[in-house]
């Protein structure tokens, strides 16, 4: 099954809001229905293809003729990413950065055949797994580009229990991952917002973290081993669970967006089946005092496999669920609303719940029961729906992320809080701008926040200036341009900064060793030459 077009994952799934979210939107932010009558798939008409037919006649004679794609449809649904300024152009009717074709290889061999086929008939190659991107991570900056979609390749290659790894092809969606790792009794424990569609791919190359990070870490901390096809060749990283020889070529590639190759494969660490899942809620009387404990237990333990906070204005919204949205402005909740979640062992569950229970009461939170931990782990993967619904109302909603060192987060918080309200309300669209810390570390902590306004004249020009004052308020701050989202395009600029000259050379001498040509994802992660 395709995700939606022009929203996010199962059109099934989708959902209006309730009426008394939309009667809050429109008293609190000035939120009307927008009067511009909504596109269907069938109404959309990409530009005319400009590929030679030798360059689609060499694709074919890479992956087979039915597995190269040109029709208006699936070159639209291969279109951009899912970030918000993504989905309105896609409304509007917008698919002028269009693929000309949609290859989908199946094997290492064929994926190299279709960067040599590209390179001769100097075509740009963007790789696709599910399309998740809200970084501007699929929108290279060439007109003539085929879509690389990975689907085809989604196989368990193997699974070594003794060791504890498993080697995955980079196409293999992360519900799928988890079913045939948990037919062997194990799990990778990577559950990021995406991951309803996200691949295996995807995680590497945009150096994921998900919700349980606090438990099971980042995904750059779980690969093992990496296989990438360039133009130039093939690189295979990683044959022990650690090395001193030499720097991490690993470290290299992950991260890299598809601009120095193809992801093949991944051999990742897994672990056993947990015995118990259970998470629950954390009152604290303020963000300050609730940021206090989280810092503790990421330093001094017991550390929970799931740490989030959430500030004043976010938990009293209430965002996990649309119908669950408003409740506590009338039923009286305040302060600031903590999850904390064990897996595991039923024996260490408890054990840890227990010590982590008493370091949470002494920096004075108060136990919330299991019900808004409950709630949250049922609607972990709604917000992206959720947002689609809140841009069928008329609303305009986005998130961005960073992260910092404990001693910086109170200024970043405030920081890019303040950049983003006064912007938007200078034009006239005041924001709703909630933010909760999403994975925490002994150093330091990501946040991430959630803005809400109305949509403005033009939504996609009433936001670029408050994203990038707030991308400006991050470097200020002291943050990283991203903590998980990656860099894509819209972040390129400010990642350049953070990276400085020298750092961004040696990284453009590495891909013009790997992809001479300036073929893999012209524009994503570098600027081009």
């Amino acid at each position: 099954m395709d995700m939606l077009w022009n929203g996010w994952g199962d059109p099934a799934k989708a959902a209006p809001l309730p009426e008394t979210v939309t009667g809050l939107l429109h008293d609190l932010l000035g939120v009307r229905p927008r009067s511009t009558p909504a596109l269907g798939l069938e109404d959309i008409r990409p530009p005319a293809l400009t590929a030679a037919p030798a360059a689609l006649r060499a694709l074919a004679a890479a992956v087979g003729d039915e597995h190269v794609r040109t029709d208006a449809q699936s070159r639209v649904r291969h279109t951009r990413g899912k970030s918000t300024p993504d989905l309105l152009r896609l409304r509007a009717g917008d698919v002028s950065d269009v693929p000309q074709a949609v290859v989908l290889p199946a094997t290492h061999d064929e994926v190299l055949d279709v960067l040599r086929a590209c390179a001769a008939h100097g075509l740009a190659v963007v790789p696709f797994g599910g399309g998740t991107s809200v970084v501007g991570g699929l929108a290279p900056q060439r007109s003539a580009f085929v879509a690389l979609d990975l689907r085809r390749m989604n196989a368990l290659l193997d699974l070594d229990p003794v060791s504890r790894t498993a080697v995955l092809q980079p196409g293999v969606r992360a519900p799928e991952a988890e079913a045939l790792l948990a037919a062997e009794g194990f799990t990778l424990g990577h559950f990021p917002q995406s991951f309803e569609w996200a691949t295996i791919g995807g995680f590497a190359a945009a150096r994921s973290s998900g919700q349980a990070s606090a438990g099971y870490g980042r995904f750059d901390e779980m690969v093992l081993a990496l296989t990438l096809a360039t133009p130039e060749g093939t690189i295979e990283t990683g044959r022990a669970p650690r090395s001193a020889a030499g720097p991490d070529l690993r470290q290299l590639i992950l991260g890299s967006e598809g601009a120095f190759g193809v992801i093949t494969s991944v051999t990742v660490r897994i672990r056993p089946l947990p015995e118990v899942r259970m998470y629950e809620g954390w009152r604290f009387a303020s963000f300050e005092e609730g940021t206090a404990a989280l810092r503790r237990l990421a330093q001094n333990g017991p550390r929970p496999t799931v740490l989030r906070l959430s500030d004043e204005t976010e938990t009293l919204i209430g965002l996990a669920q649309p119908d669950a949205i408003g409740a506590d402005l009338t039923s009286g909740g305040a302060g600031c609303l903590a999850i904390a979640g064990y897996e595991g062992t039923a024996e260490d569950t408890a054990y840890r719940r227990e010590r982590a229970a008493a370091v949470l009461a002494d920096c004075g939170g108060t136990p919330a029961g299991a019900e808004p931990g409950e709630r949250w782990a049922h609607g972990r993967y709604s917000a992206p729906y959720l947002r689609d619904a809140l841009l069928d109302a008329g609303a305009f909603a986005e998130t961005l992320e960073t992260a910092a060192f404990w001693s910086r987060v109170p200024d970043l918080y405030t920081a890019v809080r303040t950049a983003l309200t006064d912007t938007l309300t200078q034009a006239g669209t005041p924001p709703l701008v909630m933010c909760h810390i999403s994975h925490v570390y002994e150093n330091g902590a990501s946040l991430y926040f959630t803005v809400v306004s109305a949509q403005g004249e033009d939504p996609v020009a009433h936001w670029t200036p408050a994203k990038h004052a707030a991308n400006e308020a991050v470097l200020a701050a002291g943050g990283t341009i991203s903590h998980h989202h990656g860099v894509g395009t819209d972040h390129r600029d400010w990642y350049v900064r953070e990276a400085g000259p020298l750092g961004v050379s040696a990284l453009r001498a590495v891909k013009h060793r790997l992809d001479p040509d300036g073929l893999l994802n012209p524009g994503v992660l570098l600027p081009t030459d």
